[in-house]
């Protein structure tokens, strides 16, 4: 099992460990709910160094992004990043990913999910044609996600890029806490503002960086929060997590992310895609809330009145903030509408719960 170079501090810290893609990492430290308020109400540190980084070079470097994402890359100039996917040839999901223009037309970051890192590499690769040079950091890089509405005012003292200012999917490089070549991005994760921090892991960086930023971050009641904290933040704000609520066999379009699938180039399964949706999907993705007491989780059957099938749990939790219990999950279109009555099987007994708008917060 792997680990990121911060298992000291999560070890140090008591943190409740467990295997996550491959990686020895930390679910919780003080309690998920106390983890997920801290980022709503002020700030939390994430270590997610365990996610995949590829950097693409060269001047077919656009034209293969474009062969293998769903979005738009032309779009992106020097400091933007963008939300993309990469379909297969059936027209499910490879992974959801984002894309940082370092240099337009010659220079990517692809940031990818960590327990997709080897198939992804291979995927690209396999459509690289052109000889585009292809690095995978992933195991050399660190990357802190420090999220909450306090955030950016804490840290912006520890550099003189201006990420006070940083609009969403936009990023700056420079120095940070002393460290060089470090890049800060505006692409978070938990909906509660924020930003990202990538840089190498090298002379001693990786313990500058956290131990400045927790120093920093004292009078703001700064918390360290894991994997399970981060999975009831993205939930609240209906942020779909690969192999979960996407997957090789979900398409863009019944997940909802056809604000995402440009259909003005070419890419993989573009022509299924375009099928899809002229001709409408069979299932969506949908948000809904518990209206009986209960809790729904990741596979649970969702059922009509009558009792028939017609979908599936992809994700669920007791709302920290909400203090009611939601999900997502896809089901017939005929009941994806809003208000919606479904029911969800729990412990073989049905519940009932409501299509709702998302996000939930």
């Amino acid at each position: 099992m792997k680990s990121t170079p911060f298992l000291h501090k999560h070890i140090a810290l008591h943190a409740k460990m467990a295997e996550f893609a491959g990686y020895n990492m930390p679910i919780s430290y003080s309690g998920i709910n106390d983890e997920h308020a801290a980022v709503r109400n002020s700030v939390g540190v994430f270590d997610v160094s365990h996610m995949g980084e590829f950097i693409l070079k060269g001047e077919h470097a656009l034209d293969l992004i474009q062969r293998v994402t769903s979005n738009d890359a032309t779009k992106l100039s020097n400091g933007k990043a963008q939300y993309s996917c990469m379909t297969n040839n059936n027209g499910g999901i490879v992974d959801d990913l984002l894309v940082y223009c370092i240099e337009k037309e010659k220079v990517y970051m692809l940031v990818v999910n960590a327990s997709n890192i080897e198939k992804d590499w291979n995927w690209i690769q396999q459509h690289n044609t052109q000889g585009v040079e292809m690095h995978n950091i992933s195991d050399k890089t660190c990357l802190l996600a420090v999220q909450g509405p306090n955030a950016v005012k804490m840290l912006q003292p520890l550099t003189d890029l201006d990420i006070l200012n940083l609009p969403y999917y936009h990023f700056v490089k420079g120095k940070f806490a002393g460290v060089e070549n470090v890049l800060i991005s505006a692409t978070g994760y938990t909906g509660a503002g924020g930003v990202e921090i990538y840089f190498e892991d090298s002379a001693d960086a990786a313990n500058i960086i956290w131990d400045t930023i927790f120093q920093t971050g004292a009078p703001y009641n700064i918390k360290s929060v894991g994997l399970g904290a981060r999975d009831t933040l993205r939930l609240e704000k209906a942020f779909c997590l690969y192999g979960n609520d996407i997957n090789d066999k979900t398409s863009p379009l019944e997940a909802g992310l056809g604000w995402i699938t440009k259909f003005s180039k070419d890419f993989t399964a573009k022509s299924i895609l375009e099928a899809q949706k002229t001709k409408g999907v069979e299932r969506k993705l949908v948000g809904f809330e518990m209206i009986e007491r209960g809790i729904p989780r990741h596979d649970y059957q969702i059922k009509d009145a009558a009792g028939n099938n017609i979908g599936i749990v992809t994700s669920g939790t007791q709302s920290p903030s909400l203090q009611k219990a939601i999900g997502l999950g896809y089901v017939q279109t005929a009941f994806s509408a809003f208000d919606t009555e479904i029911y969800i099987e729990i412990r073989n007994q049905p519940v009932k719960a409501k299509v709702v708008r998302t996000p939930f917060v």
